[in-house]
């Protein structure tokens, strides 16, 4: 089969950044399924993997964790799908990603595609989604669809592919207050298009427009981006017994100042299951297939913004060119098609 593998440690400008391999058809054990792919995600990790500031495993060499395909063949104790069953994921980075034309990961990781979506539209989803997901029910424990008074729930970092479906979420399946930041007015109007009440800029003062908005003390904070360079607001703006949680890497965090007003940190890493074979694994697998019906319910809305088509060599460039940019609203993909009703970039 053909992928494209990557050079550990480089720079989109290096010509072998990513290149073309012949590989073996993976071999399956008994909960995994063979995945023909048709779309992969790029998210952050994929260009910090490749970049060398997120270790991997010395024998991973192809990126792509975040997906939509088609089931081809299953292992001997697979229950939950069968071959032709059209699948969306986030697998786990202690093995090859789905930049090939076949992907193994374990069924217990994967959900039945939004029939509403395309590939591309869903291969956006699954680790943004199950992200917020986890962050705002697991760590932050607010009940999905339990639409009573929660608080209030600041999103640092609104408008980027975890903020826009947390954002989401939050609106529509809690009946939490969502404050969101962003800091240019195509961000700022994402927010508010996807339900955030009130929209900060983040290059301000957060205290200071929190406190002209005369809002009830904030509850909880998902701290999505740049947590060190705001972190010293959210300790003041956090409510006494109130809950923050991150996803972002550091190198040393320090919360000796949540003391004083008994905060609870949370950590949100979407592949801990995966990573450490969890007890409740399956667990992913059952939020994507809630996900997956309140995106075909049109409870929540896809956020994908971009799509790169062919999947090439080039193309996979370009995408990672885009995500290493900044300032991207949702997400960018890309596609073996192209017929997916988004803005495309379609180079032979």
């Amino acid at each position: 089969m053909k992928a494209i593998a990557y050079l550990p440690g480089s720079d989109l400008s290096h010509p072998q950044a990513f290149y073309e391999v012949h590989q073996a058809e993976p071999i399956l054990a008994p909960h995994d399924l063979l995945v023909a792919v048709h779309a992969v995600s790029v998210n952050p990790l994929d260009t910090k993997v490749r970049a060398g500031k997120v270790q991997v495993p010395d024998d991973v060499r192809i990126l792509g964790w975040d997906a939509c395909g088609v089931v081809q063949a299953v292992g001997c104790g697979v229950t939950l799908f069968s071959p032709g069953d059209a699948v969306f994921y986030a697998g786990t980075f202690t093995q090859d990603g789905a930049n090939a034309e076949l992907h193994r990961v374990d069924e217990r990781l994967v959900g039945h595609k939004p029939a509403s979506l395309s590939f591309a539209q869903a291969a956006a989803m699954p680790l943004t989604s199950l992200t917020a997901w986890q962050l705002l029910f697991e760590r932050l424990r607010r009940v999905p669809g339990d639409c009573s008074a929660q608080g209030t729930l600041l999103i640092v970092g609104g408008a980027g592919g975890v903020g826009s479906v947390l954002i989401q979420l939050a609106r529509k399946l809690t009946g939490m207050t969502v404050i969101a930041t962003a800091s240019r007015p195509d961000s700022r109007q994402w927010c508010l298009e996807l339900g955030a009440q009130h929209v900060l800029d983040h290059s301000r003062s957060l205290v200071q427009q929190l406190a002209r908005l005369g809002l009830p003390a904030v509850t909880h904070i998902a701290a999505l981006t740049h947590t060190e360079q705001h972190f010293a607001e959210l300790a003041e703006i956090i409510a006494p017994h109130g809950h923050i949680a991150l996803i972002d890497d550091h190198d040393f965090f320090d919360a000796v100042p949540l003391k004083s007003k008994s905060v609870s940190l949370h950590w949100e890493m979407v592949f801990t299951r995966a990573l450490f074979q969890t007890s409740d694994m399956i667990e992913q697998h059952h939020i994507l297939q809630r996900l997956a019906q309140l995106l075909d319910q049109g409870v929540i809305r896809c956020t994908l913004s971009e799509v790169f088509s062919p999947f090439t060599v080039d193309n996979l460039r370009r995408a990672h060119q885009r995500v290493e940019q900044g300032g991207l609203l949702g997400k960018v993909v890309v596609a073996r098609d192209s017929q997916d009703g988004v803005r495309h970039t379609s180079i032979e």
